[in-house]
């Protein structure tokens, strides 16, 4: 169901809803009306004839006006009934069978319902007082009439509101459709836009449209540039792939053609050997590319939650990998007493820590530490080792891609730092180079401490 017509039925079910609480609320209001229109027609009636009683002979006569009766014939369908009581209660003219109520309000004149042969009728009483010589008493003119007059005054006030506010709810129905119309224009533009787009556009949208729709418009670029990062983060997997690949496979393959056809056993074994060292080099390059497509795979898609970075430490130490590649190193674990929280991602940390830890063991001297601290308000995961750590070269380019040591004899991808920053960034943390304690030099993962865990 389109937005318009989800605002037609809502505006719909509102107007009818208020439709019925207004006719109830018309047809009480023509009750009340039509009542004390009719009302005030007794109540002249009433007052004409009991203004027409004079006293002859010291009792009252009635001398019934036509006037009285021509206001009560404005409703010439009803029924009219009238009684004049005397002073002692007796009938002076009239319906004998008209009694007054028990109860009457305050003042000289009063009504109350009652039946008229069968009918439902309504009545007034007014009230006269007499005191002369030869009379001094009161004497009570009731006059009734039925209700056909009142329901149907009642009905047709009713029968109006009610014709009215189809009219108006129709005209505020349409209304709406118009301004829903009207309002959901820059929708329309918005979508002409993406269709007119290139598939390969990733740029942000314009945010300068209604604030309603700005809301949907960030998080369309937000997550146009999560897709843009994945396929950088892909083409850059690609051309990195192409680049590096390219020569080591072509020398494995020389090698090979190479050992293929030497006839000499010794210079054999050299070749089959240089074609191992270049295999395992290949090897470990391609596990560090996969290993950093990885990395800037979870930053953008994995959950963040909260992290113990002593947990990330023991979990790299214990996996065993480097006690396999160099048992020779020792390698110290630091982690403290505390907790050392972070919003982060769980195995892109031991991720960047195994490559920190991988470099000192390889390219730095023992014994390695690997350790966690927390200082004010930031955390730290440090590899810390007794050599001299990166030249300055290496520390200026930090992190960027293929950038090696001159430790490390050519043997490295130069993928290690670059996994780390990529890692510490995601999670809005940075890399660092520090002095060791007491000596040697550390690499350091910064990010914020997440604050009520302890």
């Amino acid at each position: 169901m389109s937005l318009t017509a989800r605002v037609a039925l809502a505006v719909g079910s509102l107007l009818l809803i208020g439709g019925v609480v207004v006719s109830l609320a018309a047809f009480a209001y023509g009750r009340e009306a039509a009542r004390e229109t009719y009302d005030r027609l007794l109540v002249g009636a009433a007052n004409a004839i009991a203004a027409s009683i004079t006293i002859v002979d010291g009792a009252p006569v009635v001398d019934l006006p036509m006037s009285a009766f021509e206001l009560l014939a404005l409703a010439p369908d009803d029924r009219i009934a009238y009684r004049v009581v005397g002073v002692n209660g007796e009938t002076l003219t009239g319906y004998d069978d008209l009694a007054l109520p028990d109860k009457r309000g305050r003042g000289d004149t009063s009504f109350f319902n009652a039946s008229f042969f069968g009918e439902p009728a309504r009545y007034a009483v007014v009230t006269r007082r007499f005191a002369e010589r030869s009379l001094n008493g009161t004497v009570h003119v009731i006059v009734g009439q039925t209700l056909l007059a009142r329901n149907a005054l009642a009905l047709d006030i009713t029968r109006n509101v009610l014709f009215g506010l189809i009219i108006s709810g129709t005209l505020l129905l349409l209304l709406a459709v118009l301004v829903v119309r009207s309002a959901l224009k820059p929708l329309a533009r918005i979508g002409e836009a993406f269709a007119r787009r290139d598939p390969h556009d990733l740029t942000p949208m314009d945010t300068k449209v209604p604030r309603e729709a700005a809301v949907m418009i960030q998080a369309l670029n937000g997550f146009m540039a999560r897709l843009d990062r994945q396929f950088s983060s892909m083409q850059n997997l690609i051309s990195d792939t192409a680049h590096q690949l390219r020569t080591p496979v072509a020398a494995l393959r020389a090698q090979a053609d190479l050992a293929a056809e030497e006839a000499d056993e010794d210079r054999r074994r050299a070749i089959v050997e240089r074609i191992h060292r270049r295999s395992v080099s290949l090897g470990e390059l391609l596990d560090q590319m996969l290993s950093r497509a990885l990395v800037l795979h979870r930053s953008d898609s994995a959950r963040r939650e909260v992290v113990d970075l002593r947990d990330v430490a023991l979990e790299v130490l214990e996996s065993g990998d480097l006690q396999v590649l160099a048992p020779e190193t020792d390698i110290q674990l630091d982690i403290g007493d505390l907790p050392v929280p972070v919003l982060a991602d769980s195995p892109s940390l031991c991720e960047a820590a195994k490559n920190l830890l991988t470099n000192a063991v390889r390219y730095g001297r023992g014994p390695v530490r690997l350790g966690v601290s927390r200082d004010g308000e930031t955390a730290s995961l440090w590899v810390e080792d007794q050599g001299e750590g990166p030249p300055e070269a290496v520390q200026n380019s930090l992190g960027e891609r293929f950038v090696r040591s001159a430790a490390s004899d050519g043997k490295s991808a130069g993928l290690g730092l670059s996994i780390a920053k990529s890692v510490a960034e995601a999670f809005n943390g940075r890399l660092a180079f520090q002095k060791g304690q007491p000596s040697g030099s550390r690499v350091v993962l910064v990010f914020p401490l997440v604050e009520g865990v302890s």
